[in-house]
């Protein structure tokens, strides 16, 4: 397994809350707590960016994807409004989860309360070229369901 080194600075007065870790031994993504200062009710449909109290370094030729937790997802309807979130190699600000509840009831947000998952990849920059025709292929433009239920 390919490993990569990530700085992370914790923010002023964040001290008490865990760094992301992996928690278990084939988990792909560290866990993200809760940097709020007092607990915060979530209303259903509403969005809010969810600060985490930690800077990251992330190594050219990567990103870091902020996901849901597939838990928090299915049993309170917690989504990851631009999931998956990019964190680019060159973004030095705090990293903040935008939760969505798309659940039917408030959803409270408690300090070091594990909201998200951060997962690393590597990334490929393409070279764009504009051209006169694209290739066509036996889908072309198809898509949206073309092909049934």
């Amino acid at each position: 397994m390919e490993k990569v080194r990530v700085n992370i600075k914790r923010k002023e007065g964040c001290k008490d809350l865990p760094l992301p870790r992996y928690m278990s031994e084939g988990a792909s993504g560290v866990d993200l707590y809760a940097a709020v200062e007092t607990e915060f009710i979530l209303e259903p449909s509403q969005i809010k960016a969810i600060p985490t109290g930690i800077f990251i370094e992330v190594p050219v030729g990567y990103e870091a994807q902020v996901r849901a937790r597939s838990g928090l997802a299915l049993k309170n309807g917690l989504a990851v409004v631009n999931a998956p979130g990019t964190i680019d190699s060159d973004y030095r600000g705090e990293v903040c989860v935008i939760l969505c509840n798309l659940g039917k009831e408030p959803f409270k947000i408690q300090r070091g309360m594990r909201i998200a998952q951060m997962v690393f990849q590597p990334v490929v920059r393409a070279e764009l070229k504009e051209v006169e025709e694209v290739q066509k292929t036996g889908r072309n433009e198809g898509g949206f369901g073309h092909t049934g239920v």
